[in-house]
């Protein structure tokens, strides 16, 4: 029995094969006097493989009227193709129709836009764009296990239920049972949170970063690496309500080894891609972002700059540019100032640190003029802000002040607290956001057309 040959493997066949079987879904059809050319495409690669149908098969009729979209088995011999721009091709013996398609298939040969495309979100990966934009997906994702696995992190699986807030930003999803016609309420007309599933209210995680914490307290370097929920409403290109994150936690490390691990992360990301995905990036280049190679080349070549947030404040203030939001001191900076930081002064990835802790999270540490933290973002052009992180707060007396001019209940956080109590050390890491990363490699710029179904304020279709 034939075992079946990826499209991508009989492109790439360093000599002709008597019987071979190959499988997947017709692109194009076109005919001549004796024989049809068929254009298959398996997902495996971005070109497709021509199939010659002689009109002495069998069923040549039937072949005669496929259409894009339908499936085939095809088992023939891989040849040297006569035509130009391919080096094989596949002379059928037999071709099985597995499934027709017809005429109201929706991807036809020419252009869709990303709009359309978004609406028909379960046939856009045979969508030529969206097929690489998965592919590059897939290893992008092999490359980030690749990079910390490579050094020593274990990988740790946090959960997705969760009964703590990490940002304290309230953006949570609810996670519930009780039953929203007749709950069990309390004396005072509250809803009994008790009788709840968990016994508690409970929500879809906005961050594995506290429980990497816990284990970073113990296998010194861990990273997590799953989705991610936000109940913001926010209809920006960016942003998305259910995305996937990448979040290291390294014991006995400061600010300054989170920033570099985070450039250093980014630059192997951007080397990967451009060495394992040339065909794919090749069709970004020219149809998405013509400046992409370019950029990531550049990436990969220069060094990031740093500097605080007092000092890009400062360099906004002094742009001369007419920004939609303000820019002061004590407020955060918007996507437009990280793009002109990133564009237009530094014309590279920029890292901006030591933050005022008035506009940053709970958990990072104070630094000793009590005004700024130990926050870093990461900044690329096209983009903005990549990556997030800190130096995490390890001195209980000052954790527990921070807690509490966040006005958020000790009590939930007891555990969070042990771990400064029972041999606390120095400790650091960030978020790498999934999306964006992908976004920065292909130069895809809407949030929605980099992940498979998009989960965005009033959208959760297929």
């Amino acid at each position: 029995m034939l075992t079946p040959t990826s499209v991508r493997d009989a492109l790439h066949s360093t000599g002709p094969i008597e019987r071979v079987l190959v499988q997947g879904w017709v692109r194009t059809r076109r005919d001549s006097k004796d024989f049809s050319f068929l254009e298959l495409n398996d997902g495996s690669c971005l070109r497709n493989l021509q199939i010659i149908a002689k009109n002495t098969l069998p069923n040549y009729a039937a072949v005669q009227h496929l259409i894009t979209g339908a499936s085939i088995v095809v088992r023939g011999a891989l040849v040297a193709s006569q035509g130009k721009g391919q080096s094989w091709e596949v002379v059928a013996d037999s071709i099985e129709i597995v499934g027709a398609s017809d005429d109201s298939y929706p991807l036809q040969k020419k252009g869709h836009t990303p709009e359309f495309l978004r609406e028909i979100a379960h046939l856009r990966p045979r969508s030529n764009l969206f097929g690489c934009v998965f592919r590059v997906r897939s290893r992008l994702a092999f490359a980030i296990h690749q990079f910390f696995q490579e050094r020593g992190f274990v990988y740790v699986h946090t959960p997705i239920i969760t009964g703590s807030d990490c940002e304290g930003a309230g953006e949570l999803f609810r996670v519930t049972t009780i039953d929203p016609k007749n709950p069990v309420r309390l004396p005072n007309g509250e809803i009994d949170d008790a009788k709840d599933f968990f016994a508690r209210r409970t929500y879809l995680t906005v961050s594995g970063q506290l429980e990497a914490e816990a284990f970073a307290c113990a296998l010194s370097k861990v990273y997590t690496f799953g989705p991610t929920f936000r109940a913001e409403n926010s209809n920006t290109s960016r942003h998305a309500n259910e995305f996937w994150m990448i979040e290291p936690e390294m014991a006995f490390c400061d600010l300054n080894g989170d920033m570099d691990l985070a450039e250093e992360l980014v630059k192997h990301l951007v080397r990967d891609i451009r060495e394992n995905c040339p065909d794919e990036l090749g069709l970004f280049a020219k149809f998405v972002d013509k400046d992409l190679l370019a950029r990531l080349e550049f990436v990969v070549d220069r060094p990031f700059q740093r500097i605080s947030y007092t000092e890009a404040v400062e360099l906004l203030r002094k742009s001369g540019e007419a920004f939609e939001f303000p820019v002061e001191y004590g407020l955060n900076l918007q996507s437009e100032h990280e793009r002109w930081l990133t564009e237009k002064h530094f014309k590279c990835p920029i890292t901006v640190f030591n933050y005022p802790k008035e506009i940053k999270p709970f958990y990072m540490r104070l630094n000793d003029d009590d005004r700024t933290v130990t926050a870093m973002d990461l900044l690329v052009p096209g983009i903005g802000e990549i990556v997030g992180g800190s130096q995490r707060e390890e001195r209980l007396d000052v954790l527990e002040a921070n807690l509490r001019r966040h006005k958020m209940n000790l009590a939930d956080y007891k555990w969070y607290l042990d771990l400064r109590r029972y041999g606390t050390v120095p400790h650091a890491g960030f978020g790498l956001g999934f999306e964006r990363m992908l976004m920065f490699v292909t130069g895809v710029a809407n949030i929605r057309d980099v992940i498979p179904f998009a989960r965005t304020p009033g959208s959760a279709e297929f």
